[in-house]
């Protein structure tokens, strides 16, 4: 699998936070979510929906009273903290008694009037649905005030490790959650990397202009009567046998073209090509190497049966007015070459500014080792894979090959790159601040009209979805960080 390479700056994320910097809510179900609390309405649908024509009772009010909970990926010790909380009995109680009758105003139970079921009844028969939205009234405010007082950002999904919550009994949860501890940036400025020039030389420019050329080269054959040599394409037919493999299918191909002496072709066909004449049969014992593309072959020697039939030779086209029109819409060859210098400086630019921003990046982090949160690792691994998987969809892999691979070795394989990443957007981020770079209302609109161009999108539509998720300020945030690499990229000295 192909996935993104490590170093520098993490590549943008538009619809998964790498960071989470606002205060988050704990709820029953042990993670951190940015939504409000469900109103009674949305409670009373949700009771509509789970219990409708079930009347069974439940035996216990307070069944699980006490549990102990471990979920979620092992923390990073140097990033973790312990909350421990404890809500006064008489609070729980207010809260049971406000959620028990929401619940009376709308449950529907069959022998009951809606509205008229009663307490006993609606404590029996929604015991634990009860239980939890007291959960989620009463702590995620506990929680978010808790960790203001520990003067911490908490960041990714609390485990709660002890939850206690019985009517009538005092609320008691311990929780541990990560947060990003302080580091230091101070000399920053001083931290440089050799800065290589981003001119192309006339070499890079002929050779560009060389592959133009081939890209529009002709095969021909040759008529006349005479041996391959180097440079020529032998259009042969071949029959392969696997040497130690008996059983596997043979290797065969019909009018095949192979490039004698090329770059691309086996050194055993070249070897054999070379000074043979069209109508011969030839012999050639064929050694791939351990790393040829094609897995079958790869580290394998086949006896190859090939008849030559005939010989072609590929013919580059004349650099001139008309090849240049026949490339593209240009008036002449200076027009081209001037479009090529410019296409191939670009290129070579953001080559070389990719390149060193990845080696200054790696040595910030070196300069300033921090430790980071494994639930950002995580969350890095994980759209790292999401990227990959994306590009093997595309490339025509199916979901069924998909579920074959191994994840936790794909996982394992990420996780360098990941913690490289986190380290570089959050010292990204804290030069940003120290530096005051800040992104316009116009550079957001731009970068949000590139998105719905790339996702198909309508802009109104894609701004809408990115408001109401958070995801505007993930942008502003990429973009902040963009802007920083950049700014000190430049001022490498050249």
């Amino acid at each position: 699998m192909n996935f993104p390479a490590s170093g520098g700056p993490p590549p943008r994320q538009f619809f998964s936070a790498q960071v989470a910097w606002k205060a988050e809510k704990l709820t029953s179900t042990d993670t951190l979510e940015n939504k409000q609390n469900p109103a009674a309405e949305g409670a009373a649908e949700h009771v509509e929906h789970s219990h409708e024509g079930h009347d069974h009772e439940h035996g216990h009010d307070h069944e699980h009273g006490h549990e102990h909970h471990h979920h979620g990926p092992v923390l990073n010790p140097e990033c973790t903290r312990e909350l421990v909380l404890d809500v006064p009995a008489e609070e729980v109680s207010k809260t049971f008694r406000t959620v028990t009758r929401n619940y009376q105003k709308y449950a529907k139970i069959p022998g009951f009037r809606a509205g008229k079921v009663p307490e006993t009844v609606v404590k029996r028969r929604f015991a634990e649905q009860i239980r939890k939205d007291v959960i989620d009234q009463l702590l995620p405010e506990k929680f978010n005030q808790g960790v203001r007082d520990l003067g911490v950002a908490p960041v990714g999904q609390p485990q709660v490790t002890e939850l206690t919550i019985e009517d009538g009994q005092p609320l008691h949860v311990k929780a541990v959650f990560e947060f990003i501890p302080p580091f230091s940036v101070e000399g920053y400025k001083d931290v440089t990397v050799p800065k290589p020039p981003v001119d192309i030389t006339e070499d890079e420019f002929q050779q560009e202009m060389t592959q133009l050329r081939e890209s529009r080269a002709t095969v021909e054959p040759v008529e006349e009567d005479r041996a391959i040599h180097d440079g020529d394409w032998a259009e042969i037919t071949y029959t392969g046998k696997v040497e130690g493999a008996d059983d596997a299918p043979p290797v065969s191909g019909e009018d095949t073209l192979v490039e004698v002496g090329g770059k691309d072709t086996v050194e055993a066909f070249s070897s054999a090509l070379r000074g043979a004449k069209a109508g011969q049969q030839l012999h050639v014992a064929a050694t791939y190497p351990a790393d040829y593309p094609e897995a079958k072959l790869a580290g394998k020697t086949v006896d190859y049966d090939i008849d030559v039939k005939s010989i072609k030779k590929r013919t580059l086209p004349e650099l001139n007015d008309d090849f240049a029109k026949e490339v593209g819409d240009y008036d002449n060859l200076a027009a081209l070459e001037n479009r090529v210098r410019e296409h191939l400086a670009n290129r070579k630019r953001r080559s070389v500014e990719g390149e060193t921003k990845d080696r200054l990046m790696q040595a910030l982090i070196q300069r300033f080792p921090i430790a980071v949160p494994e639930s950002l690792v995580q969350e890095q691994v994980d759209a790292r894979l999401d990227r990959g998987l994306r590009a093997l969809a595309a490339q025509g892999m199916s979901t069924e090959q998909m579920r074959k691979l191994d994840f936790a070795r794909l996982r394992e394989a990420q996780r360098e790159s990941a913690v490289a990443e986190v380290k570089s957007g959050l010292l990204l981020a804290r030069i940003a601040h120290e530096e005051g770079v800040d992104i316009s209302d116009e550079e957001l609109d731009r970068e949000i009209q590139i998105a719905a161009i790339q996702s198909r999108e309508p802009v109104e539509a894609l701004r809408a979805r990115l408001t109401q998720d958070g995801g505007l300020a993930r942008i502003r945030e990429q973009l902040k960080r963009e802007k920083t690499a950049q700014l000190l990229y430049e001022r490498l000295p050249a």
